[in-house]
Formats: C-alpha cells, structure tokens, sequence
C-alpha cells in the first residue's frame, strides 16, 4: 500500500509540474501572428479549463477500455451525484481567483496550504466520518510546517492588503473543494466505482457545463476569441494540447489515489507538492533556505512518517487480531 502511494505521489508531482510548467508559458509566451507578425498572449483560461476536462473525457476513457471496464452505475439518482460534483469542482475555482483580487498572493498561498482541514471537516460534518487520532496530528502538523514554509519564503515581499471579503471568499473556495472531495469519497464507497469511472463522468459534466456557459453567456465571449487566436497565432495549439494531455494524465493518479486512498491522502499529496517543488528548486540552484524553513519542512516530514509508522501498527494489530 505504501508503494502504491509513493507512486501516485510520483505520478501526481511529475505530471503537474509539467502540466504547471505548460500553464506559466501558455499564459506568459508572447505568441507570434502567422498573418501580420504581432504579438499576443493567452487569455483564455475558462477555454483552457474546458480543453482540459474534455482531454480528461477521452483519458479516462481509454483508460475503461484499455482496462475492458464499463463506464459503471448510470442510472439517473447516480448520474445527479456526478452532475453535482462536477458543478461543486466547477464553482470551487472563480472562488478562487476573485479571491486574489481582494487579498495577496501569499495569502491565499497559506489559505491553499490549510486545505487538509476543510477536507477533514467536510467529511465530518456531512458524513459523520472519524478518523484515527494520528491523522488529526499529522494534518495538524503538516498544515503548521506547509503555512510556515511558506511564510518565511514570501515574507518581505507581501505587497497588497487583505480584505474581509477577499478572505470570506477563500474561504469558501476552501470549503466548496472540501465539500467536493467528500462527496467523492462517498460516491467511491457507496457505489464500488473506480477512478476512471468517476473522472471520466465529473469531467464529462464538468465540460457540459463549461460549453453551456461559454456559449449561452451573452456576456463572455471568450470562446470565440480562443477560437480566432488560435487561429492567428497556431503556435499555441500544440502547447494547449500538451497541457490538456499531461492535465488528464495527472488526473488519472488522482482519481487513483482517491478511490484506493481517499481525499485526505490525496490532498496531503498535493498540498506538500508546491512545498517539496520549492525545496527542489532551493537544492538543485543552491540557493539557501532560513533555519525556520528547515524547521518547517522537518516538521512535514516527521508527520508523513509518524502517519505511516502509526497507520502500518494500525494494520498490523489488525491482521493479529484476524490471525
């Protein structure tokens, strides 16, 4: 079981780092008119989110098939469990980013960092789920190490003031996305599904309700100004493309990780990724890190290790108990 996390992890921070990587230059590469030689940048991120679910469509998909598995239970009361996850996971982001016009980025980068607790509590309030002592202690223990990694890496540098609103508004980016991993893990349990199965369907709503609101929108026009950059600056196709690829390859270690090892596993994974991205990048350019910031990144983790050293007894008195 332990290898099998350590490879989803593996498959999670390879995948989404390229995938990030892909994000900074589709968003920051000044691209080149093939029709008049002009520059021009890509805007379009609800048409980005859109190529991606629909790349996640095709993945997981192929994955079925490749796996020779059915799409799953599709009766109607399961069919609205998916349309409902796909609508919390599509809501869950402008949240976010109209949270970053009203407070600083480090802000909602110690916000992004607590996020094992609305998960934790989101299980607990709408399900009733309890979990071992030793998980409270290690959420606890790396949100304080992550939050504080983070800290003293932008501290100096913090520009800009927080409003009540901005952090009222993260806040529910927070607790839409707890609720959203909840509901999933209830859907795994409940309906036996695997994660192909569920990614292929939340993304399919996903990019249902995406398409309806690009086109129906009178007010947004963003997908027919995708469309005609794509058409004046071509370059940027394959750069979308290979986004949206490596986007639903990420995706499909995710949707892994959370049928075999639930939400709280899985946002662990991704919470402490941007902390080990910035270790790695402080290590391999050897630039140096404050005392407080090993500290910190001690204290993540001695709780991944204190976590599997307790949930390995866990499982161990267990099977004694059976024996």
């Amino acid at each position: 079981m332990v290898g099998q996390l350590l490879f989803c992890a593996a498959g999670i921070y390879l995948f989404f780092l390229t995938w990030g990587v892909l994000q900074e230059r589709i968003s920051t590469l000044d691209y080149v008119s093939v029709i008049d030689g002009s520059h021009g940048r890509f805007r379009f991120f609800l048409v980005l989110n859109l190529i991606q679910s629909i790349a996640c469509v095709f993945v997981a998909y192929s994955v079925l098939r490749l796996q020779r598995r059915t799409l799953g239970p599709c009766s109607p009361s399961v069919l609205k469990q998916y349309a409902r996850v796909a609508l919390t996971g599509c809501l869950g982001s402008p949240f976010g980013y109209e949270a970053l016009r009203h407070i600083n980025y480090p802000t909602m980068i110690l916000g992004k960092s607590c996020k094992l607790i609305p998960v934790m509590l989101m299980n607990f309030v709408v399900y009733r789920r309890k979990f071992e002592w030793y998980k409270y202690v290690s959420v606890a223990m790396i949100t304080a190490g992550v939050s504080g990694f983070m800290l003293f890496e932008k501290e100096g540098g913090r520009g800009g003031a927080n409003s009540l609103y901005g952090l009222l508004l993260l806040l529910i980016n927070l607790m839409v996305d707890g609720a959203t991993n909840s509901w999933q893990d209830k859907m795994f349990i409940d309906h036996r599904l695997y994660g192909p199965q569920m990614m292929f369907f939340m993304h399919l709503f996903s990019s249902i309700f995406l398409f309806l609101y690009l086109l129906l929108n009178p007010w947004n026009h963003e997908f027919s100004a995708a469309l005609a950059f794509a058409r004046n600056y071509p370059t940027v196709r394959g750069d979308v493309a290979l986004f949206g690829l490596c986007g639903a390859l990420g995706q499909v270690f995710v949707f892994y990780t959370l049928e075999h090892f639930g939400s709280l596993s899985l946002v662990t994974i991704t919470v402490t990724r941007k902390l080990f991205t910035i270790l790695l990048s402080l290590l391999w350019f050897q630039h140096r890190m404050r005392l407080s910031q090993w500290l910190c990144v001690g204290v993540v983790f001695l709780a991944l290790v204190l976590e599997s050293f307790y949930k390995r007894l866990v499982r161990d008195h267990q099977k004694t108990l059976k024996t």
